[in-house]
């Protein structure tokens, strides 16, 4: 399960930074943001999985 919860952590965090990146409310920072965006997505993405199947493992087949 905490891998789960760290997974929705990366998932609320590249949504904040697309919010930004992709909105032009931080126009400085917009490309920090946006690769933010994507190296945090990438981390959700690779967390769910590990996530899933742990939580799959840990019932057993």
């Amino acid at each position: 399960m905490s891998l789960l919860k760290w997974a929705l952590i990366m998932l609320v965090v590249s949504l904040v930074a697309a919010l930004f990146g992709f909105t032009g409310l931080a126009a400085a920072s917009a490309d920090v943001a946006r690769i933010l965006f994507y190296i945090f997505l990438v981390i959700f993405l690779v967390l769910l999985v590990l996530g899933l199947v742990g939580a799959r493992a840990a019932r057993g087949p």
